[in-house]
């Protein structure tokens, strides 16, 4: 009893104020937020527009970090596979870069090299220049969502980082190296208004492949859909912010648009090829 009086008179209480940002944060089951990921996930299956592109590669674990120009250009992708994307020199409008890529291969075709590189669309990083192993299939991953597809191996959680609350739901695998569970992705909620903010994949031995933010949700064609995504690559060593500008979302897009062959004269560069460059 004294000791308890003792502790009683030791607690002061003090108001603290709350965040003026702070907004209402709504409540949502783990049904709710999985019924609503896959109605948004199959919502869209083609998205075409104008983008502002910027990449920094390199990390402070490295010791280094390399930010690049700011560049415009043309983003086309269509469902299951298909993404193209053409990187344009500000003011004057010249490709910087023309990439392509589909469910079995990629290809980059970079002027001011003469190059053109050919390699699997999951080519694994093999440059040490980290922004040479950078991949559209990427792009392709952070824009179009693969739908969650078993609720039984989905966990709800909920996480505060004041001024923002957010529910997280972790989607489950089986391990590959024993009869265990692994981490497939996470889904990060804002509870303000229940938008997706971020997407995580995870790969064997919990290792983070790719680390995506959402921002900037609008109204496209009826579908909310976020104007501003940064991609990060932890085992490439990149990241990628990609401003969409008019998106037009759902529309026909041509087959030969995704086309992209070397022009005459080019080097071809075969990625993870031992035979390497060979002359067109």
């Amino acid at each position: 009893m004294v000791a308890g009086l003792a502790i009683a008179c030791s607690v002061r209480t003090r108001r603290v104020a709350t965040p003026e940002a702070t907004l209402p944060a709504r409540n949502a089951t783990r049904e709710d937020l999985i019924q609503e990921f896959n109605r948004q996930a199959e919502a869209v299956h083609s998205l075409t527009a104008r983008i502002e592109l910027q990449a920094t590669v390199g990390s402070a674990y490295r010791g280094l970090i390399e930010e690049y120009r700011e560049v415009g250009g043309f983003l086309l992708a269509q469902r299951p596979s298909s993404i193209r994307v053409i990187g344009q020199a500000p003011v004057v409008g010249k490709n910087l870069f023309d990439m392509v890529s589909d469910a079995q291969t990629f290809r980059i075709f970079i002027p001011s090299r003469n190059q053109f590189l050919v390699g699997a669309a999951v080519a694994p990083a093999t440059s040490e220049k980290p922004i040479e192993n950078l991949r559209p299939q990427h792009l392709l991953d952070a824009l179009f969502w693969q739908k969650l597809t078993d609720p039984g191996r989905v966990l709800l959680e909920e996480f505060d980082a004041p001024p923002s609350r957010y529910y997280v739901l972790t989607e489950l695998r089986p391990a590959s190296a024993d009869a265990g569970w692994e981490i497939a992705r996470k889904l990060w909620f804002e509870r303000t208004d229940l938008s997706l903010v971020r997407l995580q994949y995870f790969g064997a031995a919990g290792r983070r492949l790719a680390d995506i933010r959402y921002a900037e949700w609008r109204t496209v064609a009826g579908v909310r859909f976020p104007h501003r995504i940064l991609l990060e690559r932890p085992q490439e060593d990149y990241q990628l912010t990609l401003g969409l500008n008019r998106p037009r979302l759902n529309e026909t897009i041509a087959a030969e648009r995704f086309r992209l062959e070397p022009p005459p004269g080019t080097k071809l560069v075969r990625v993870g090829d031992r035979h390497g460059e060979a002359d067109r």
